[in-house]
């Protein structure tokens, strides 16, 4: 395998792969995907590049997107690349005050901006940001405010490279660059303090694209790879480098909400996601099969138990399945498990690479059983994602897999997780007191999780600053719960408080849907959410449900109160990050009334609420 410096890898796959398609995105107003081949791709990112040199971009210098994913965030990344700029990326979703933040810490002169909403919050703060000049925008469709006098569009910005005017100021500059340059800066969404900026060095991808080679063996240039993820994320910016690398097909959707429809019109053979896909299969299966009677259910319960035989008891271990077995399974895969993943939009799958947060153990069972190949991984914005990932033979459930090669791991105090090798960040960008204290003089990166080693796979435990410990002085681990929680089909989001409390306590987002349909076939009458919620009918289904999926824990684990929540948690009241992370501290203050009334009544009564935290990153 031949490696690139970024700063040419688009032009050096066009010379490989010339009119094949290398990207695809979708026309809103046609409902088509429109090809751009790896030869027009290189082509606009000369053009773009040269675009850069007419704006007056440096080498070096920071440029910030904020956008939804689009074909243009690689367009500025590899034109900002081969110019050797940093690229900064913004979450769609950031709030004026968090792009303002990152404008001013970053000295951004040129912000690159999607749709309505990024221009409008990113105009909103202009007059806020000293080194702001200019703002360019994507969508030609985007109404700039009367008062602005700088704004382009993207068009108008790429007309300034067309014909390569500074094509050998580029070409200068792309042969000064370095595996030493800066190449990213991702601020992490922060669920504690300040955002904070990773530096990613163009070092820290090569060395990912080699141990991504060396463990991802069946991925090629025949797969198809959905961009689903925000591009801002680690994980996903990561993965389509690495995509470019390997000259894999990325399809970008444009909206996460959009996801059930574009992977059915792509069934991609690779896509990234975070836990909560699954968990929403699993769902959407579960209540399939509870609304199914006689022999239809009959043979959906045997398919995903003969899957389990088949897929977790006997290949997962590297033996041969029993030969009725063997038959059994084939049939299923012709039928049940075939009709899945169709409706998924999945059945060309290759691998589908999953992380982000913690997948509960039943969903990773179940995925395997009915034969989908998700490979379990963990990693950091400062390791440049991958750290470890499962293997298609030997993996645990409940590991995050088996340590990738060239990065070392060791357990530290606390049981921390600590990391050293080329992936990961050389620090946090003008932040030398916060990068002495998460690296250490030898090299050794502290995560902040706690895990352990078996079988030579890695073990993820809690996170260490989210650990509670009670008046009692026992230490509860939060995700833990949460993670068993969040699969039940009531539960859309939930948080675990039990700081210097006598019990464990919950905030619970309800599914409002299926509490509603509960209503109805109990005849319970009510006037809005707050009072459905309050029934003791409601109640007690919770505090069943929760009893239920609680046992294996221990007594002072357990949740002895809970709140039902009428409204979810949100970015907006700053309770939740970028990524959907709980900020669970937010939580915790803009509920304590209801959390201390909720104290109050359970004195009186044998019921509480619970409230989810990190509902696994999931997308709203």
């Amino acid at each position: 395998m031949t490696y690139h410096h970024l700063s040419v890898l688009v032009h050096r796959q066009a010379e490989k792969y010339g009119d094949k398609v290398a990207l695809k995105y979708r026309d809103y107003e046609t409902a088509q995907w429109i090809p751009i081949s790896w030869k027009q791709f290189s082509g606009t990112v000369r053009q773009a590049a040269n675009a850069f040199v007419a704006l007056g971009v440096e080498e070096q210098e920071n440029i910030g997107i904020f956008s939804q994913n689009k074909p243009e965030w690689f367009y500025v990344d590899f034109g900002a690349f081969a110019n050797r700029a940093v690229t900064i990326p913004f979450y769609a979703t950031s709030s004026p005050a968090q792009a303002q933040y990152i404008i001013n810490d970053a000295q951004i002169r040129f912000l690159f901006v999607g749709e309505q909403y990024q221009y409008d919050a990113a105009f909103s703060i202009f007059g806020f940001c000293s080194s702001l000049q200019q703002l360019i925008i994507f969508d030609r469709s985007v109404v700039k405010d009367p008062r602005d006098v700088s704004s382009i569009y993207f068009d108008e910005f790429m007309a300034t490279g067309e014909g390569l005017p500074h094509n050998d100021t580029v070409e200068e500059r792309t042969e000064r660059a370095s595996y030493d340059d800066l190449a990213n800066i991702l601020y992490t969404s922060g669920t504690t303090g300040e955002p904070k900026g990773v530096m990613l060095h163009h070092s820290c991808y090569l060395e990912q694209f080699h141990t991504h080679d060396d463990r991802l063996t069946t991925m090629s240039d025949k797969d198809v790879s959905m961009n689903f993820l925000p591009l801002t994320h680690v994980f996903e910016k990561a993965w389509c480098y690495l995509c470019i690398h390997k000259g894999v097909q990325i399809c970008i959707n444009l909206r996460p909400a959009d996801i059930q429809t574009t992977i059915k019109e792509i069934r991609p053979t690779l896509m990234c996601s975070v836990p909560r896909f699954w968990e929403k299969v699993y769902a959407g299966v579960q209540e399939k099969i509870n609304e199914t009677t006689g022999l239809k259910k009959a043979l959906m319960l045997d398919a995903i138990r003969v899957g389990r035989i088949h897929n977790l008891d006997y290949l997962r271990l590297g033996k041969t399945p029993p030969v009725m077995n063997q038959l059994k399974y084939k049939f299923y895969e012709k039928t049940i498990y075939s009709l899945l993943k169709k409706t998924i939009g999945i059945e060309n799958g290759n691998f589908f690479p999953t992380a982000g947060a913690a997948v509960p153990d039943e969903i990773n069972e179940f995925v395997h059983s009915v034969g989908i190949n998700m490979v379990v991984g963990y990693g950091l914005t400062e390791s440049t994602a991958t750290v470890s990932c499962t293997l298609p033979v030997g993996y645990d459930i409940g590991s995050v897999g088996v340590v990738l090669p060239g990065i070392e791991v060791k357990i530290g105090e606390d049981n921390e997780i600590l990391l050293r090798g080329k992936t990961i960040t050389k620090g946090y960008y003008k932040k030398a007191e916060a990068t002495a204290a998460a690296i250490e003089p030898d090299g050794w990166f502290h995560t902040g999780d706690a895990g352990y080693f078996k079988n030579g796979q890695l073990f993820l435990t809690e996170r260490i600053k989210d650990l509670f410990k009670t008046s009692n002085g026992k230490y509860v681990a939060p995700q833990a719960l949460e993670t068993k929680l969040v699969i039940d089909r009531y539960i859309d989001q939930i948080a675990i408080i039990a700081d210097q409390r006598k019990f464990v306590s919950a905030l619970i987002v309800p599914v409002y849907g299926f509490v509603k349909e509960y209503a109805k076939e109990k005849g319970i009458e009510y006037k809005d959410m707050t009072e459905l919620l309050q029934h003791p009918k409601i109640v007690g289904l919770f505090r069943a449900r929760i009893d239920t999926l609680q046992q294996q824990f221990a007594h002072y684990e357990q949740i002895k109160r809970f709140t039902l929540l009428p409204e979810p948690f949100s970015m907006e009241r700053g309770e939740l990050t970028n990524t959907l992370k709980l900020k669970r501290a937010v939580v915790a203050k803009n509920y304590s009334e209801r959390l201390k009334r909720c104290t109050k009544k359970m004195r009186n009564k044998r019921w509480t609420v619970n409230v989810k935290y990190e509902t696994v990153n999931r997308k709203r």
